[in-house]
C-alpha cells in the first residue's frame, strides 16, 4: 500500500528504525514512546495530546524477535509543519528503554506524503493527457479523411476514349450538361451543378455523340461567337434538349454560382428565344426645340489613310476557328493551339509578344500574359469591366479591321 493511501490526510510520515535487547510486543515498544516523551515539551504538545487533536496519526509498529532480540520500524503520520514534525522525530529518538530491555532508535527519513501524491498527480496527468492526443489525432485523421473523399468527389475526371473532364457523376447522371473547356467542368463542379462534360473542341466528341442518344442534354455555352458555333455543330450531330449561354461577352469559367443558376434557369430549346429577366427600358419621346441655324463648318482635310495592320492576315485566318497563335518578338509564329488550351501554354511558354486568338479577352487571359511580358493581346471581343494593366495593349478583330 502507498503511504498517500496508508496516511491519508498526513503531511509527513517519520519513519524510524529500533532494535531491543530482548523479546518485546508492539504496545510495548508504543507505551516506551508516549511514556519517554511525556514532559518534554509542554501539554498540548505531549503524543496524547497531538493524537487526540488528529495533529499526529495512529503509530504503526513492525517488528520481529530472534535470539533474544527485537527489532522493526515505527511510522508515525504528522499533520504538523516541517519544524514542528522534525521536533516529534527528535523527541521519539531519544527513547533508550522498552520495558526493562535497552533500546535504541534512530531516525530513517521524514518524507513528504505530499510530495508523492504531486508525482502520482503528474504521472496520472501526463497519461491522461497522451490518452487525449492520442484520441484527438485519430479523430482529425478522421475529419482529415472525410475531407479528402469531399475533395475527390468535387474534382473533374476523364470520361470516354477521348478522356474528356467530366464531373465524377457524369454517368449516374440521367440529365447532363455539355460545356465547351475543363475550366467550364471545374466552376460548375464548385457551384455544385452535377453531371458535367466538356467538348474540349470545335468538334464534338463521339462519347458526347454517344451520351445524347440515352440521356437530356443541356448545352451551356459562352455568350460570344464561338460559343454559337459550337451550339451549330453540336445541332447537327448530338442536338441538345435545351440551350443555355452565358451573359454576353462572358465565358462560363468565370460565372459566380449564382450567375450559373441563373443562366441554367434560362435554358430554352433550341430555336425558341431565352426568357428576358428584364424588360429593357424604353425612351420617352423629347419634346423638339427649334434650333438657331448654325455657321457653316469648313470642310475637313482629308486623313490619309491608315496602313493595314501586319496582324489582319492571322486574324483572317483564325476568324471561325476557335483557335490561337503566339508570336515572338519578330512576327514569327512560335505555336498554335484551341483557345481553352491559349492560358496553359502562356505559363509554360518565353519571349512571347503577341497573342492573337479567336475567343474573348478576359481578366485571367490579361493576368497570365502579364506575368510573361505579353506586349499585345488581340481578340474577337474583350469581356466587358476587364481592367488592362498598364504595359500590354489589348486589341479586338474590329478594333484591327
Amino acid at each position: 500500500m502507498k503511504d498517500t493511501e496508508k496516511f491519508a490526510g498526513a503531511k509527513y510520515v517519520v519513519k524510524a528504525n529500533f532494535t531491543v535487547d530482548g523479546v518485546v510486543e508492539k504496545h510495548d515498544v508504543i507505551g516506551a514512546i508516549f511514556g519517554q516523551t511525556e514532559g518534554l515539551f509542554p501539554k498540548e504538545f505531549e503524543l496524547r495530546e497531538l493524537q487526540k487533536s488528529g495533529k499526529i496519526g495512529r503509530i504503526d509498529i513492525k517488528l520481529k524477535s530472534a535470539k533474544d532480540k527485537t527489532s522493526g520500524v515505527i511510522e508515525a503520520p504528522s499533520s504538523l509543519d516541517r519544524a514542528e514534525t522534525a521536533l516529534i522525530a527528535a523527541a521519539i529518538e531519544t527513547v533508550d528503554r522498552v520495558g526493562p530491555c535497552d533500546a535504541a532508535i534512530k531516525i530513517e527519513s521524514i518524507t513528504d506524503v505530499r510530495s508523492e501524491k504531486r508525482a502520482a498527480i503528474v504521472a496520472r496527468a501526463k497519461e491522461l493527457m497522451r490518452n487525449w492526443v492520442v484520441k484527438d489525432g485519430h479523430e482529425i485523421e478522421q475529419l482529415l479523411g472525410e475531407v479528402q473523399r469531399v475533395d475527390k468527389k468535387i474534382k473533374a475526371v476523364k470520361y470516354g476514349r477521348e478522356r474528356l473532364s467530366a464531373s465524377a457523376d457524369i454517368s449516374k447522371s440521367k440529365e447532363i450538361i455539355v460545356v465547351e473547356g475543363r475550366a467550364d467542368v471545374n466552376n460548375l463542379i464548385r457551384s455544385g451543378i452535377p453531371g458535367v462534360i466538356a467538348m474540349e473542341g470545335v468538334k464534338v466528341p463521339n462519347t458526347i455523340k454517344n451520351l445524347a442518344k440515352r440521356k437530356t442534354i443541356t448545352a451551356f455555352l459562352d455568350g460570344d461567337r464561338g460559343g454559337d458555333l459550337i451550339l451549330q455543330e453540336l445541332m447537327q450531330v448530338a442536338p441538345p434538349a435545351y440551350v443555355a449561354r452565358a451573359p454576353w461577352g462572358k465565358e462560363v469559367e468565370e460565372l459566380t454560382p449564382d450567375e450559373i443558376k441563373a443562366a441554367l434557369n434560362r435554358r430554352h430549346p433550341p430555336g425558341e428565344k431565352p426568357s428576358e429577366d428584364e424588360p429593357k427600358p424604353t425612351r420617352e419621346p423629347r419634346a423638339r426645340t427649334r434650333r438657331e441655324p448654325r455657321a457653316p463648318r469648313k470642310p475637313r482635310e482629308p486623313t490619309p489613310p491608315k496602313e493595314p495592320s501586319p496582324l489582319l492576315p492571322v486574324v483572317e485566318d483564325l476568324k471561325g476557328t476557335l483557335e490561337a497563335v503566339i508570336l515572338n518578338g519578330e512576327g514569327e509564329q512560335t505555336g498554335r493551339m484551341p483557345v481553352h488550351a491559349l492560358v496553359e501554354k502562356l505559363k509554360e511558354s518565353e519571349g512571347i509578344q503577341t497573342v492573337v486568338f479567336d475567343g474573348i479577352v478576359t481578366g485571367r487571359l490579361i493576368d497570365a500574359a502579364r506575368e510573361k511580358n505579353v506586349d499585345t493581346i488581340v481578340g474577337e471581343r474583350v469581356a466587358e469591366g476587364v481592367r488592362v494593366p498598364r504595359g500590354i495593349k489589348v486589341r479586338s478583330f474590329r478594333d484591327l479591321n
